[in-house]
């Protein structure tokens, strides 16, 4: 190996650009043109002083602060700052997870797979592998960025303004970059790239609560929350291009470190030291299932756990929602002590019916994780000695089948018991029985985006990541579609969308009944599927 640090830098740059064209595009397209569509459609959809007005006191709301960060604008309102209000928190995570996909998919995954040791056989400097994903990531922000900015700019949405445009796009650049260095530092402890995605994820989720409990509670507290920092540029307003700075420096802070840990480290190895493992196997690893259940054990607890405190997050501001005398004394003296409850638990069961879609639609995530393993851990050679044993392949799809489902209904419950036990501190708080509708409701739905993943896994594994669509979309059209004002059958493309507002509405049993029949037809179809294809995923 050459004593170059950097050898053959450029060469791997082109590698990796090359290799996640697709990718990249893919993620331009959803990121540019999401942020554009909604540019380009808000003027006629807050065209009014009026309609801008209502808008701008809905998002001084403490549910609507703690969905979107504080609203801050002064009238008269426009268009711009109601756009940047309601997206910055949202697409900042979408920046964030492009940046975790990319930072572990080619540091830890590629260790994982064999690739990086076969590069380091060659001529390659020892630190020329994470610089090239360095540059890379550095290259997909920033394009992403200036496209942004770009788009902002011919727009037309009114109040727009150049420094702002160009702040907004290199700010969610700058957002993105930072929390795609931290990954490639939280790689360097991790053992796998399981554990990096983890602990990756482990940590936006941490810093989001926190910013979204600062926003609520102290808004001066937000800048030390490190997600908070995106809100804090105050687009088309103040244009504040300090967080950027601070961005940047937390950026080269933790390259330094990941840096400096990378040298220590070994390839395919973590600082962070495994488990001794048992001197016997358990007998609870005698099938498919349980094998399947040990594996994932760590990552179902963290999700499970994770959705917990989500929850818990959500329901302890029911207390600054559901308190209308809070917000208007006088309506103290214009209602009856009874329609004040029903009016302060409406306004908490409404929040809560925004929450439990975004509830179901994160409970998803790790399902598809699981079912998608199928493939890769067959691919991987680790499924060669369980075929061996003269296991059907009936068994092994069902374990995968019934971990995912486990897992997800885990999920959901928690989310939603958290939520229902936080909001007891509400002063008219909601039964916790009314928020197991949630439960009831998205079930079913859950189950049949699992049951397409597993279709898909099934008979075109090559194109089985088009399940990742279901949950994007999900949130484009449950979410964005709002904003947007799509219309019914658009939010209907996803199994979400055939869920009324539970918990405040009532649970539509026979839309229950139908989605779980589906379920298990898309099960049954997928086994067929499977028996009958090769074992290397063709």
């Amino acid at each position: 190996m050459s004593d170059n640090l950097f050898n053959q830098l450029g060469y791997l740059t082109r590698i990796y650009l090359r290799r996640d064209r697709l990718w990249i595009a893919g993620w331009l397209v959803a990121i540019v043109g999401l942020i554009a569509g909604t540019a380009v459609s808000f003027d006629g959809i807050y065209g009014t002083q009026s309609t801008l007005a209502s808008i701008a006191a809905t998002l001084k709301t403490p549910a609507m602060i703690a969905l979107f960060g504080p609203f801050l604008a002064k009238p008269p309102y426009t268009p711009a700052l109601i756009f940047v209000s309601e997206m910055m928190v949202f697409m900042g995570l979408f920046f964030v997870i492009m940046n975790i996909y990319f930072a572990v998919k080619n540091t830890r995954a590629d260790e994982d797979n064999g690739v990086t040791e076969v590069i380091r056989a060659h001529a390659v400097g020892k630190l020329s592998p994470l610089t090239a994903v360095v540059i890379e990531l550095f290259l997909i922000n920033l394009l992403n960025g200036i496209l942004i900015a770009i788009s902002l700019s011919f727009s037309g949405m009114t109040g727009t303004d150049t420094n702002g445009n160009w702040l907004l796009g290199l700010g969610f650049a700058g957002f993105g970059f930072m929390f795609g260095i931290l990954s490639l530092l939280l790689a360097q402890l991790a053992s796998n790239a399981r554990g990096a995605t983890t602990l990756s994820y482990l940590v936006l989720g941490a810093a989001y609560i926190a910013r979204m409990l600062t926003d609520v509670q102290n808004k001066n507290y937000t800048w030390f929350t490190v997600f908070g920092l995106i809100e804090k540029l105050a687009i088309y307003t103040a244009n504040n291009w300090l967080p950027l700075l601070y961005m940047g420096l937390l950026t080269l802070f933790f390259l330094t470190i990941t840096v400096f840990l990378s040298l220590q480290r070994d390839i395919g190895a973590g600082l962070l030291p495994a488990r001794a493992g048992r001197r016997r196997a358990s007998f609870f690893l005698a099938n498919p299932l349980s094998l399947i259940l040990r594996l994932e054990r760590t990552s179902i607890i963290v999700w499970v756990c994770g959705m917990f405190i989500l929850g818990i997050s959500y329901g302890s501001i029911f207390s600054n929602i559901g308190d209308l005398i809070k917000t208007n004394p006088i309506i103290a003296d214009l209602m009856s002590s009874d329609a004040l409850r029903d009016s302060n638990q409406a306004l908490i069961l409404n929040f809560a019916a925004t929450l439990s879609v975004i509830f179901a639609i994160i409970a998803t995530i790790p399902a598809i994780i699981i079912i998608l393993k199928i493939n890769n851990d067959e691919k991987k050679g680790w499924l060669e000695q369980i075929h061996a044993k003269g296991i059907s392949r009936l068994n092994i799809l069902s374990s995968y089948t019934a971990a995912a489902l486990l897992c997800e209904t885990l999920c959901l419950l928690f989310a939603l018991l958290g939520m229902g036990i936080a909001g007891m501190g509400a002063p008219d708080p909601v039964p916790l029985v009314r928020f197991l509708r949630a439960f009831v409701g998205y079930l079913p739905a859950l189950y049949v985006v699992t049951g397409i993943s597993l279709f898909l896994t099934a008979f075109i594994p090559h194109l089985q990541n088009i399940a990742w669509l279901l949950p994007i979309y999900g949130i484009f059209s449950l979410y964005f579609g709002e904003l947007l004002k799509l219309p019914q059958w658009a939010k209907n493309l996803t199994p979400y969308g055939w869920v009324n507002r539970v918990p405040l509405a009532k649970v539509e049993w026979s839309h229950g009944f139908l989605m779980l029949l589906l379920t298990l037809g898309l099960i049954m179809v997928s086994y067929l599927a499977y028996s009958r294809r090769d074992l290397s995923g063709t």
